[in-house]
């Protein structure tokens, strides 16, 4: 693993001070580390809390810090993360969550974070349930891994368009990258599509897609300017998909459950999906849990290379995102 492999991704988060105990052990208390957390202590979040943007960077030796575009947390803090939380609410589903600290440059807390996998509830109780450091990777690995959803159709080497449920590691893939490829390995899970973890809709025709697109919301679509319509300087933009929601064309499908497949080639590469160019699964610290044990030994026993995520084409810098029209501008500017 090098240094290339390095990734930032968002992640919608809580500060501790706003998920306190409400009735039980602690009561009073902020949101601690494992050693703190007292099963069955019912918390609450704050009224009028919104989630914020922590800026997460996975680095090539496994270790985290905070990004420097990000709402919570000091830019180039060091991060751990600690513990996976099961909270039960007053109605409705349990809710998976995952507590970070932030440490200072003397290895002391500095901040924790709280990063639920479904939206919470203001002012409504959450039982805690359980708290594990054991599952935590794995589910931050299930937050972060870039996924397509069922039926969703993938275009192979001939030309055709297989639905990706259909798909087989050997099958001959059309990257638009590196020609054809071969598909090492397909993954498969089964996510509560709300929160950090509900897929974001691309209509048939928004992007000159022939169906209706639906990926993982930070799925980075390749996207091609005939023009530079955005001021990017070049023709080729990275976009995550939920940079591109507009209420309208492109939107966020809250609600019921969701079924997301992972592609993994021996190299991160661009690929086809309804027509439109979206990356594969990319391997770094965060996504590797992920895998099969079994397949990340045989990966690491072949040492094979892996593109750095940007080689594909820019990621676009937030503010050149934030405008009302940019969907149909980046359609118009891809047709002429």
């Amino acid at each position: 693993m090098t240094e290339a492999r390095t990734a930032t991704r968002s992640i919608p988060a809580y500060p501790a001070e706003a998920f306190r105990v409400e009735t039980g052990a602690n009561a009073g208390d902020a949101l601690g580390v494992l050693e703190d957390l007292v099963l069955d202590d019912v918390y609450a979040l704050a009224g009028k809390t919104p989630a914020r943007r922590l800026s997460l960077v996975s680095h090539a030796d496994g270790r985290f810090s905070v990004g420097s575009d990000t709402e919570l947390g000091r830019p180039g803090a060091a991060l751990h993360l600690d513990c996976a939380l099961t909270l039960m609410p007053e109605a409705g589903p349990n809710v998976d969550a995952l507590v970070m600290v932030e440490v200072d440059g003397d290895g002391m807390i500095a901040g924790i974070t709280l990063l639920p996998l479904a939206p919470l509830t203001p002012e409504t109780g959450y039982t805690l349930l359980s708290a594990e450091r054991s599952g935590a990777r794995a589910r931050l690995a299930q937050m972060a891994a870039v996924s397509f959803t069922r039926g969703t159709h993938i275009t192979l080497a001939t030309g055709a368009q297989r639905p990706i449920e259909d798909l087989h590691p050997g099958d001959r893939i059309l990257t638009r990258d590196d020609g054809v490829q071969e598909l090492r390995w397909i993954g498969q899970t089964t996510s509560r599509a709300t929160g950090a973890m509900a897929p974001i809709l691309i209509r048939k025709g928004t992007l000159n897609n022939a169906r209706d697109l639906l990926v993982s919301p930070d799925h980075r679509l390749m996207l091609y300017q005939r023009h530079d319509a955005l001021g990017a300087g070049t023709p080729e933009l990275l976009i995550p998909a939920r940079h591109l929601v507009n209420g309208d064309s492109v939107v966020v499908q809250d609600g019921g459950f969701v079924d997301y497949f992972q592609l993994l080639f021996d190299r991160h590469h661009i690929v086809y999906a309804e027509g439109i160019a979206a990356e594969s699964l990319f391997l770094d610290p965060v996504t590797e849990p992920a895998l099969p044990p079994e397949l990340l030994e045989r990966l690491a026993e072949a040492s094979l290379p892996h593109q750095r995520r940007d080689s594909h084409g820019l990621d676009v810098p937030r503010p050149l995102l934030d405008r009302p029209d940019l969907v149909e501008l980046l359609k118009r500017a891809s047709l002429r």
